[in-house]
């Protein structure tokens, strides 16, 4: 089987775009407005989702909606695995959370392990009233009780695949893109 073989484009521009529009009104309906409202964005692509949210959310309701970023590299379960200098990014919440409806954003859910470290990271911002979970991509294979509040689009991967997002911010262009892994 050759590399192309192994790559199906799941999502365009045109999908992301549609998907990101619903999540937006489907956000604001979940936070019952905007008033409290947070998103914080998972480190990297989550942080650019949220901002893609963020700014459909403001146009529609004429408001700035606050936006954080998270890094969960040190609250990572696995965090002997990744060896001896893991890449730490920005986190970086601006404001105290307690009493807000914090939405977490993230690019594709698959085992939980990566929300349940953003759940511990936020604990040290306050005590939100709300936490909900959004994320573009939807690839099953939970390993924890984790769901999303707020899905872009389902996939079916199977174990040994990969679901790639790619965000016009940091890869030049809009795409989610399954590559089929070994195990068929």
């Amino acid at each position: 089987m050759s590399v192309a073989d192994k790559r199906n484009t799941l999502l365009n521009a045109r999908d992301i775009a549609r998907a990101i529009q619903r999540m937006a009104k489907q956000v604001v309906d979940f936070a019952g407005g905007t008033d409290r409202l947070v998103l914080v964005g998972i480190q990297r692509r989550g942080v650019d989702l949220a901002r893609r949210l963020g700014t459909l959310i403001a146009d529609g309701d004429e408001t700035v909606i606050p936006r954080g970023e998270l890094d969960i590299t040190l609250y990572r379960d696995d965090l002997q695995t990744i060896g001896p200098a893991p890449v730490v990014r920005r986190t970086d919440i601006p404001m105290e959370l307690t009493d807000r409806c914090v939405m977490i954003v993230d690019d594709v859910l698959f085992t939980g392990r990566t929300v349940r470290a953003a759940l511990a990271v936020l604990t040290d911002f306050g005590r939100p009233s709300r936490i909900g979970l959004c994320t573009l991509i939807d690839r099953g294979g939970r390993e924890l009780p984790i769901q999303a509040d707020i899905v872009g689009e389902t996939v079916d991967a199977k174990p040994g695949d990969r679901v790639d997002v790619l965000l016009e911010e940091r890869d030049g262009e809009d795409a989610v893109v399954l590559v089929r892994g070994s195990e068929e």
